[in-house]
């Protein structure tokens, strides 16, 4: 399964995929016929990634809730970001999104329209009523992309929007 937008192409990391991705990026560029230059992956992102190697192992059928979506740039493969649900929608109905570009990538609307396209996709799945984001305060450029995707601010502290 994939999400197209107008530029991009978002697709889905397998548990295999993922492993590839921490272990031999260029193994993974070869499967996909793509070339990964999105933020690396190193420290604390890296743990996330690998963490996630096992909850995709252990939900097969649900692995697109736990799995990195990797944003593949339609005219030439590049790929220029990342995205992710955090979870499995719960009894609340709800999924958090995630993302990250790489810092060449910036400023031309790729994550706007990425998360966009997997909110809406997200909204179309019966057990999803709401999806949600966190970014810090000081990360203006998050907060307007979650503002041109029709996210509000709820709270601060642990800004969630």
């Amino acid at each position: 399964m994939v999400i197209e937008t107008k530029r991009l192409t978002l697709l889905p990391l397998s548990a295999r995929q993922l492993k590839l991705w921490l272990d031999d990026t260029a193994a993974l560029e070869r499967e996909l016929t793509c070339v990964y230059q999105a933020e690396p992956l190193e420290g604390f992102f890296r743990e996330i990634v690998r963490g996630q190697v096992a909850v995709v192992e252990n939900d097969p059928s649900g692995f697109m809730w736990h799995t990195f979506w990797l944003l593949l740039r339609q005219s030439d493969r590049v790929v220029v970001g990342s995205a992710d649900f955090k979870d499995a929608p719960g009894a609340a109905r709800e999924v958090e999104i995630g993302y990250g570009l790489g810092k060449a990538f910036e400023h031309h609307g790729y994550m706007t329209e990425a998360v966009e396209a997997m909110c809406a996709w997200a909204l179309r799945q019966e057990n999803v009523r709401h999806v949600i984001a966190e970014t810090e305060p000081d990360n203006l450029a998050s907060q307007r992309i979650l503002q041109r995707c029709g996210f509000y601010e709820t709270s601060r502290g642990e800004t969630i929007w």
